[in-house]
């Protein structure tokens, strides 16, 4: 089949990503002897510069990690926790019952810095200045702004002079909204991780003392201090209406450090499947596969396969909404989730029709309850709702709405800031996947001194007591962000993933099954036709949901559209090239020897790239 570019194979090295100058610095580490995960580290790094819009140093990182060494999948988790002050009580005693999209109110420890630096310690080689330095290097001298860096600044720019100035003086240089095509710089955000360098150094001359010092920098010295004050001053303008200050402190900071974890796993056709634990979406990866292992694939026509896999990521997706949270704070019942006889029962639900309602089921007998969502819960293109899409969810005209999978802003400042995503795999055989998000520019006020923004992940907590997702201090929102990894008959093969928020674990799972079931190579697969359902409520502001809605892209044939139709599926053909955005890494199984490390990387929103040989 005709392909967008090649399937990448060599030997040396494999970077992919969603920024080609991410993948370009990521590259050039793997050509200078670093390895996967210190080329992971500098691309992540780079990626918070060049993608601005997607992600920030204010914002997480979710990794599944493959050390050659430990011949075991581990999960880095970059995801902070709510703040200690962080209570259903307090925050409804600010008149909120729906967590705001944008503003303080919803950021979370800023996770992203002390996952990066965990992987670097653990498992990486180089110096701390050495993978920090490409970003510096951005940030000081600038980026080539993409059209859509200057179309998000410009949805925000009134908003950012009438109520955000600190991020006006940030991303409007004199004044002005960036010009696609031109350079932009960000010296502030150079200089705060100059200064994070010059203090690790001054605590040499072990690499792991200088990366514990500038640990000690951002989460208890001068990057906690000017957070924990920002959050203390002014309230600042968000989705509410109101203007709120922030709930962090350097407490909340100086107590949060990364962690190394196990992952959640399923076998699938001699295939298993990793993900991060139910503090993510991730698993409905796995309740997906377990209920798709019962169906014949292999034999289904191209409208069978779709609706197959649609209704049965209603049923995961349900159970998402019903069953996850942070399983230190809520007991997820997800041994039950992904039990073969649950998931037996749950499959003789998933008929030859769509099924338009929301039913989440009751893993080892117990009943599931839901959130009660806001009103109203069904997100039209007419009332200017899209509900999810992209990350997060945007209120906007339905007029102005772009491309469906497309970063979204809203001018109100209900934003869709999207993800980044990067997998790296190395000449020893180590991989790496992550999907590094938030503290998008257009989340929060810039923190002057600092030159980035806080993230706005608290904005997946709910304010209505006793369920998993219920805010609670210390606790991690059941985030979106989901990087994947497998094995092949018990051997390393594939780290994969994508941005697009509710999306991800449709996406990803599309891609995975192409490769199984139809024999794709991985750019085959990520070319392919694209779909995926709204079915169910997003996990953004303002929670919006398009119930029994399927997002085809438009090469789609259309006797399978007709088909699916049908079967009661509301079927909303996109543009050609608009929904996904995987990037992979992959090992074939006689590598080192015959085989070969392979890459390849999303063509839509032409920005994606991978690199290797």
């Amino acid at each position: 089949m005709f392909t967008t570019r090649p399937e990448l194979s060599g030997d040396h090295g494999m970077v992919a990503s969603t920024h080609w100058l991410a993948s370009a610095a990521g590259m050039s580490v793997l050509e200078r002897g670093g390895n996967a995960f210190d080329a992971a580290v500098t691309a992540g790094f780079v990626l918070q510069v060049v993608e601005p819009h997607l992600n920030g140093p204010g914002g997480e990182v979710p990794a599944l990690v493959w050390p050659e060494a430990e011949q075991k999948v581990s999960v880095v988790c970059g995801q902070g926790v709510a703040p200690a002050a962080a209570t259903v009580e307090s925050v409804r005693g600010l008149g909120v019952d729906l967590m705001p999209g944008t503003g303080l109110l919803p950021a979370t420890v800023p996770g992203a810095f002390g996952g990066w630096l965990l992987m670097l310690e653990r498992w990486g080689t180089w110096r701390l200045r050495d993978v920090l330095e490409p970003a510096i290097f951005y940030a000081e001298h600038g980026i080539p702004v993409i059209e859509r860096i200057a179309n998000t600044i410009e949805t925000v720019a009134p908003m950012f002079r009438a109520h955000w100035p600190t991020s006006a003086a940030t991303w409007l240089p004199d004044g002005a909204v960036p010009v696609a095509g031109g350079r932009f710089a960000n010296p502030v955000l150079a200089a705060t991780y100059r200064k994070v360098v010059a203090e690790a150094e001054a605590h040499g001359p072990h690499r792991e003392s200088e990366i514990e010092a500038a640990r000690s920098a951002w989460y208890d010295g001068f990057v906690a201090e000017a957070v924990a004050a920002f959050c203390a001053g002014r309230g600042w303008r968000d989705t509410s209406g109101a203007e709120h200050g922030g709930l962090l402190t350097g407490d909340d900071l100086a107590s949060w450090r990364a962690t190394v974890e196990e992952p959640a796993s399923i076998d699938y056709h001699g295939h298993t499947v990793f993900k991060t634990d139910s503090w993510g979406q991730g698993p409905v990866f796995l309740q997906q596969l377990a209920l798709l292992s019962g169906f014949d694939l292999d034999a289904a026509s191209p409208a069978e396969f779709v609706h197959t896999v649609t209704e049965s990521a209603k049923l995961a997706f349900a159970d998402r909404e019903a069953w996850y949270g942070d399983p230190r704070f809520a007991d997820v019942p997800l041994t039950a989730l992904l039990g073969s006889a649950y998931n037996e029962a749950r499959r003789g639900l998933i008929g030859s029709t769509a099924n338009g309602e929301l039913r989440p089921g009751s893993p080892a007998g117990r009943t599931p309850r839901l959130p009660v969502y806001p009103e109203p819960i069904v997100a039209t293109a007419a009332s200017g709702v899209v509900g999810g899409v992209g990350e997060p969810t945007v209120a906007m005209p339905a007029a102005d709405a772009p491309e469906p999978g497309e970063a979204q802003t809203g001018a109100n400042g209900r934003v869709n800031g999207d993800t980044c995503h990067l997998d790296v795999v190395d000449r020893w055989g180590n991989m790496v996947s992550a999907t590094p998000s938030g503290g998008w520019l257009q989340s929060s006020p810039t923190i002057p001194s600092l030159g980035f923004c806080l993230g706005t992940r608290g904005q997946m907590f709910w304010l209505q007591d006793g369920l998993p997702g219920t805010l609670r201090p210390g606790a991690r929102p059941r985030t979106t962000l989901s990087p994947s990894f497998a094995t092949r008959d018990g051997r390393p093969w594939l780290a994969f993933g994508t941005p697009g928020g509710d999306q991800q674990d449709q996406w990803s799972v599309n891609f995975f099954l192409s490769l199984v079931h139809s024999g794709l190579n991985l750019q085959e697969a990520i070319d392919a036709p694209m779909f995926h359902s709204m079915h169910f409520p997003s996990s953004f502001y303002p929670r919006g949901s398009r119930p029994n809605v399927l997002l085809v892209e438009d090469r789609m044939d259309p006797a399978t559209v007709a088909e699916l139709r049908r079967r009661g599926h509301q079927v909303e053909p996109q543009p050609p090239w608009s929904l996904g955005r995987l990037s992979a890494v992959a090992r074939d199984a006689d590598w080192p020897g015959t085989g070969f490390l392979r890459a390849a990387a999303n063509p839509r929103g032409a920005q994606g790239y991978a690199v290797g040989r």
